[in-house]
């Protein structure tokens, strides 16, 4: 066993207004399975590479235990070579066996570690980074978000994988992947730093417990500080208004008063003065007990969807339905058939591969009014069977490629016809940060730019909301927030979305290819 300490860990970035870390001090076990939790852009990856010592820091990190990271940067060069030649630049130290051991666990053949890197599905590849990451000896692993993309079979096999391996950081947005694979928690919160024992479900419940324990004393002290204030300014008044007798006082109206009351008026005003310091006083530690109960607590913003009626009962008609690309082999899939009825959410399951992001745009190209920037000419595949989509459907659509994001905020707000400002507040609310409203798309992060596209279909009044994957890279806290308008609004919807917890909450049907 050992120890992972961090003492007084300050970080900023160059330029940046605030630290991303500042004062931090907290220590780890290397035996634990340790889940990483925090919303986007609060450092969590920083982190990482803080640890793997990829950026110069303040403070300290103390461990006796090598770092290696997930996933392994691949370049373009690199995309050519085989697994087996790219596992020597990866992990120079380990040998082909040792990576062996690991691919059953991991539902892999061998011979996939002599094939190019560019011909392996994106499931394989981060599959076999994992039996490398897992192929050394005395290292503490740093997995930073190993499902994004991955089909639910993928994800299953990953979550099995990891679920009985130890010493590691994980970070995910995956609820369910944090509770089946951890048994620690470290939690970046809005203003401090926890590390906890349980997954996230037992931290998510102490955590709602704590919420509602700082709001309960948050009211009592707000209570508390009214009822001093109004004492304080009682007292300060009759005070005022006693001290105004001292001088000056009419003999025949008054005739039990005389020069010598003057004295006892005096000290009864010197002792509500003092009374009026000692509520102010009481008032002073009020509010400084009151101070920082609420600084931790997740707050998310109630957001607003504008679904619109169509005027019929059925969307989309889909019947023995095969999609073929062109001068492939074979079918995508053949034989599907489903409808899509007002207020039903159906979610397109299935592997990677097996044809969920054709469907949708084999929809939106038989849309009359297609979303901005979505191609349906020159289509590369062919339909048979019958594919029917409701006349002059507006539709709002997220798609999983987020790289034709480019230039500012304002920019993409006028392509979409999204008011400006009201682009702005719905960021805010997703917890987008201030600092990078007047940066470049392109440079944001792919957490920012899922929000983006999120924010934007809100926005957009539609009787048909199509998203492709929009859980990618998006924090757990916006998930939840997202569950909740769609659950409250009930828009009619057509999703591909492989988090389980996510599908559970909003789903009213799946379609499995």
């Amino acid at each position: 066993m050992s120890q992972i300490l961090v003492k007084n860990l300050l970080f900023t970035y160059e330029g940046a207004s605030a630290p991303v870390f500042e004062n931090v001090s907290f220590s780890i076990d290397t035996r634990w399975k340790l889940g990483f939790i925090g919303r986007n852009g609060k450092g969590k990856t920083t982190f990482l590479k803080l640890l793997m010592r990829q950026y110069p820091f303040q403070g300290s990190i103390e461990a006796s235990v090598f770092f290696d990271y997930f996933p392994y940067f691949v370049s373009k060069e690199d995309e050519k070579s085989t697994a087996e030649e790219l596992i020597s630049k990866w992990k120079p130290e380990t040998e082909d066996w040792q990576v062996m051991r690991e691919m059953p666990d991991l539902s892999l053949d061998p011979e996939l570690l002599y094939r190019p890197f560019v011909t392996l599905s994106f499931g394989e590849r981060t599959k076999l980074m994992l039996a490398v990451l897992f192929s050394g000896e005395n290292e503490f692993l740093l997995i930073d978000e190993p499902t994004n993309h991955l089909d639910s079979s993928a994800r299953e096999i990953v979550k099995t994988y990891l679920s009985g391996k130890k010493g590691f950081i994980l970070v995910s947005h995956d609820r369910d992947l944090l509770d089946a694979c951890t048994d620690h928690v470290l939690v970046l919160n809005r203003e401090t730093i926890e590390v906890q024992a349980g997954n996230f479900s037992s931290w998510w419940e102490n955590k709602q417990r704590a919420d509602s324990f700082a709001e309960a004393e948050n009211e009592k002290h707000r209570k508390e500080i009214r009822r001093l204030k109004q004492a304080a300014d009682r007292a300060s008044r009759w005070a005022d208004k006693n001290e105004n007798t001292k001088i000056g006082f009419d003999p025949v109206k008054e005739h039990d008063r005389s020069s010598s009351t003057r004295a006892y008026i005096g000290a009864k005003t010197k002792k509500m003065e003092s009374r009026v310091k000692t509520y102010e006083e009481r008032m002073d530690r009020s509010i400084e007990e009151k101070k920082g109960l609420l600084k931790d607590i997740e707050e998310t913003a109630d957001l607003k969807i504008t679904p619109l009626r169509y005027y019929k009962e059925r969307l989309i008609g889909c019947r023995d339905l095969s999609l073929r690309y062109k001068d492939a082999a074979r079918p995508v899939f053949t034989h599907l058939s489903f409808e899509l009825m007002q207020g039903d959410r159906i979610f397109i399951s299935g592997a990677n591969g097996c044809g969920k992001s054709s469907l949708i745009r084999a929809v939106l190209s038989k849309c009359a009014n297609p979303p901005k920037g979505m191609k349906t000419e020159n289509l590369d595949f062919e339909l048979e069977g019958d594919l029917s989509v409701g006349g002059n459907l507006a539709v709002s659509y997220i798609s999983q490629d987020t790289s034709g994001l480019r230039g500012t905020l304002r920019d993409y707000a006028e392509r979409c016809g999204l008011d400006y400002s009201l682009f702005l507040t719905t960021l805010r609310q997703l917890d987008f940060d201030r600092a990078v409203f007047d940066g470049r798309m392109e440079e944001y992060s792919e957490g920012q730019k899922k929000k983006v596209l999120a924010a934007a279909s809100l926005l957009t009044p539609a009787h048909l909301y199509i998203w492709d994957e929009p859980m990618n890279y998006i924090d757990v806290f916006t998930r939840m927030q997202i569950e909740k308008v769609i659950l409250a609004y009930q828009p009619t919807m057509l999703l591909v979305e492989h988090d389980v917890r996510f599908r559970e909450e909003i789903a009213t049907k799946v379609i499995g290819l």
